[in-house]
């Protein structure tokens, strides 16, 4: 009987073929994950706003970097929008997650703000609501959130913040600061929760900074490093373009190491005085 020996060149052969369907199995993987990645970028571009409200006395600019691997994209939102009673909400915010699924609560988070923000003009109310909706839908996800309404014709101003980074302030008076005030917790987590509101009036020209997390915090710097760079940026630039404020803000990112998603929404008021020459 004679016996089949395997020789050196069937077992290379073997392995080639081996590692053949591996690079064919890993290159499937690699598509299918481009395709999510691709999708969830498409999902985001048409979730955000396409523009965003600007009057001569009042501007507002954007910036959104994504998040470092380029796989993950999240569910950071910015929104603004005018109310029934003349006012302006004004948000952003930061969903759980980084997937197809985050964006789509994304989407939720900012329609119901909306949605709760045509019945009332409180920010308190507005999150509250926005919450035991999105509780409603049971989603399973949660997100924090910073609402912030604004009258340019009077300078008031009320913040509410759901889990969500404090915002920055800067005046022509060379004063600053970061609203630190008491908030609630994340939208979507418990049914029923309050959120307190901080008041102010300003009578100044003056800019707000609303950042999410990935912004001002990361391996390289604790929060409250990144926000006091944020409140020094808001300091030198609260008079100047919007959008130049908004892309040096954005920066603060890259000093922090951050492997999140970022996103930064700037409010330029020109003041009382600049709202009665209009």
């Amino acid at each position: 009987m004679r016996h089949h020996r395997t020789t050196h060149a069937d077992n290379a052969q073997e392995a080639l073929l081996t590692l053949g369907r591996l690079v064919d199995q890993a290159l499937e993987r690699i598509r299918i994950q481009q395709a999510r990645v691709e999708l969830a970028e498409a999902l985001q571009r048409h979730l955000l706003p396409p523009q965003l409200p600007q009057l001569p006395y009042m501007a507002i600019a954007a910036r959104y970097a994504p998040s470092r691997d380029g796989l993950d994209v999240g569910g950071d939102w910015y929104d603004a929008f005018p109310m029934t009673n003349g006012s302006f909400g004004i948000t952003i915010g930061d969903v759980q997650g980084h997937d197809v699924e985050a964006i789509a609560f994304m989407g939720q988070a900012r329609t119901s703000l909306r949605a709760c923000a045509g019945s009332t003009s409180d920010p308190g109310e507005v999150l509250s609501r926005a919450n035991d909706l999105l509780i409603s839908m049971s989603c399973g996800l949660f997100a924090t959130c910073c609402f912030m309404n604004f009258d340019p014709a009077t300078g008031a101003l009320a913040v509410s913040r759901a889990g969500h980074i404090p915002l920055v302030w800067a005046t022509s008076a060379a004063r600053s600061g970061v609203v630190l005030a008491r908030g609630g917790p994340p939208l979507g987590i418990l049914a029923g929760e309050c959120y307190p509101v901080t008041h102010r009036r300003l009578t100044e020209p003056a800019s707000f900074v609303l950042v999410t997390d990935g912004v001002v915090e990361g391996p390289s710097c604790p929060m409250e490093k990144g926000l006091e760079e944020v409140a020094r940026l808001a300091r030198r630039g609260y008079d100047g373009d919007p959008d130049q404020l908004a892309c040096d803000v954005i920066k603060v990112a890259e000093l922090t190491g951050h492997s999140d998603d970022a996103a930064v929404l700037v409010v330029r008021y020109a003041g009382i005085a600049g709202r009665c020459d209009d």
